[in-house]
């Protein structure tokens, strides 16, 4: 670590890789807050953090073990006439999980069943369980970015620590804004699905580009921002004058 002190590329390196780890993280954080919302809200921190030091602890780890990382990209069955590695079979897995999972929580939003259940029927270990599911494919996903875009354990595993310390510091705030607006909630949970969906592409060798899906949700989102505005301002004219 002490060579990043002399060396500029290194350091941009680690800025880089940093940036991107937070920018790939954004779909870690709100799986987090969904899957926690389902906790009375005093627990809901706790579940936050443990799920955030649990991805952080499986970047590392993977991380270690990066020759074994490269060998989950070799095939080991075929299927349809595609050849599947075990890569590819955690993501078509986790995305199958992420479209499930997105695709029951619009469900109860858009028949009224969330409210009901918010804080019921979950228990820590239950949330938890799916943290860590949702972390093993994003962590491979995470780790090999990261391979890929950096020479040195070193700056790789600073890179992830960083990003993870800024995820843990930002994720109660997104928490909380997410829950608070359920228009918000629902473009959540459509990237969510966004995100399935690549995934199981890429376990099927066709692969989307995430660019393409974070500027559609970057586009969603400032329209939605703009609408919060517009509503905002409406709501502040509507109110009688004193």
């Amino acid at each position: 670590m002490l060579d990043l002190l002399y060396s500029p590329d290194d350091w941009l390196a680690l800025l880089t890789l940093t940036v991107l780890e937070i920018v790939l993280g954004i779909d870690n954080i709100i799986f987090l807050s969904l899957a926690a919302n389902k906790l009375p809200a005093a627990r809901r921190p706790t579940a936050r953090r443990i799920g955030l030091i649990l991805a952080l602890g499986m970047r590392i780890v993977l991380l270690s073990s990066i020759a074994w990382i490269i060998s989950l990209s070799q095939p080991v069955i075929t299927l349809f006439g595609i050849a599947l590695s075990w890569k590819d079979i955690v993501f078509g897995a986790g995305g199958l999980f992420l479209l499930t999972k997105s695709t029951r929580e619009i469900h109860s939003m858009v028949e009224g069943e969330e409210h009901a259940s918010e804080g019921k029927g979950a228990t820590m270990l239950s949330v938890v369980t799916q943290i860590a599911l949702f972390d093993i494919v994003f962590s491979i996903d995470s780790v090999v970015t990261a391979v890929g875009m950096a020479e040195h354990l070193s700056i790789m595993i600073a890179a992830v620590v960083l990003a993870m310390a800024m995820m843990i510091f930002a994720s109660a705030v997104v928490a909380e804004f997410v829950e608070k607006h359920p228009t918000v909630k629902m473009l959540a949970l459509s990237f969510l699905l966004l995100i399935g969906t690549s995934l199981v592409a890429d376990a099927a060798h066709f692969h989307i580009p995430r660019e393409y899906l974070y500027f559609a949700v970057a586009f969603s989102g400032l329209v939605e921002f703009l609408n919060q505005r517009v509503a905002s301002r409406k709501a502040r004219r509507a109110k009688p004058v004193p």
